[in-house]
């Protein structure tokens, strides 16, 4: 799961959300300086990584881009289905997308002082692109891809896995659907 994912599966708290958030940029098992709830998010993020990277649709959905992906498969079917979140996300909130990104925006600006440095540096490219948003398109889900190619020094030409959403659009928004049910149970139960 990518960034819209997480932040949603955090529940109405806003420092699980920024833990959660900001979980992928912090290392080991060394954050007791964060406040408990952001502590909370960070530990929620690894379960439901470890969940999904486990979960047998998700690796139905990688299986389809493994061969011209590699190791990355995991990491474009994650933005893969942030797009269907935001895509939906009427079927998964009473909230507008719209209005819950502007939220979290917000949220991080008001706990400024707990954000990592890597989420600070972060944080004006999110808003400005409105990255959670964006992610309703094909178009921003491409932008988003090429962004994290052009930061991985290994070519890892994961902006041309466009083609295979594309063409497989319907199997990976099944796929995206069905796991996301089991994926919320979990989440819901680990807050």
């Amino acid at each position: 799961m990518n960034f819209l994912a997480h932040i949603y599966l955090s529940g109405d708290n806003d420092l699980i959300k920024i833990g959660n958030f900001m979980a992928d940029g912090i290392r080991g098992k060394h954050f007791d300086t964060f406040p408990s709830d952001i502590q909370k998010g960070i530990h929620l993020h690894r379960g439901i990584d470890t969940f999904t990277d486990a979960h047998p649709v998700f690796r139905e959905s990688t299986k389809r881009l493994h061969e011209k992906y590699h190791h990355y498969a995991g990491v474009i079917v994650d933005v893969f289905y942030d797009h269907f979140l935001a895509k939906n996300f009427k079927n998964y909130s009473d909230e507008k997308l719209e209005d819950f990104a502007a939220r979290f925006y917000q949220s991080l600006e008001e706990n400024y002082d707990f954000l990592t440095e890597r989420t600070k540096g972060m944080m004006p490219y999110m808003t400005k692109h409105n990255w959670l948003v964006s992610y309703q398109t094909i178009e921003g889900i491409e932008r988003i891809l090429t962004q994290m190619d052009s930061r991985i020094k290994n070519d890892s030409n994961m902006r041309f896995s466009i083609l295979e959403l594309r063409t497989y659009y319907a199997e990976f928004e099944l796929e995206f659907t069905t796991f996301f049910e089991d994926i919320r149970t979990f989440s819901s139960q680990n807050l």
